[in-house]
């Protein structure tokens, strides 16, 4: 099966998380694609001054592979710098939140699996 990019639908969400301004998500497969055993895989672009609010993980974990630019990473309330070429890991029961403090944009590839 393939997927063609312009199949894809771009969500914006105000106030991600708790966040600050909108990020932008495009997810690239549904639940069922995953076999039911994640949420997401897609994209998440965060402009500057956007950010996605610390939040924990209960009954599943995320990985962000970071594309584009520079952001301050929470990884379960220790601060971090991430950039272009890092991947976090949030294991399930613990928490996180990332937020673009540059002047460049930020882009990552989110998935959320069970």
């Amino acid at each position: 099966m393939i997927k063609r990019s312009d199949s894809f639908v771009t969500e914006l969400r105000e106030k991600m998380r708790g966040g600050e301004g909108v990020a932008k998500l495009t997810n690239f497969v549904t639940n069922a694609e995953l076999n039911d055993k994640g949420r997401m895989f897609g994209k998440i672009v965060l402009e500057p001054g956007c950010s996605i609010g610390f939040h924990v993980h209960e009954n599943d974990s995320e990985l962000f592979y970071i594309m584009k630019g520079t952001a301050k990473y929470s990884d379960n309330g220790t601060e971090v710098t991430v950039r272009a070429g890092d991947v976090t890991i949030t294991p399930k029961g613990t928490g996180h939140g990332i937020a673009n403090e540059g002047d460049e944009t930020v882009e990552l590839i989110a998935l959320i699996v069970f």
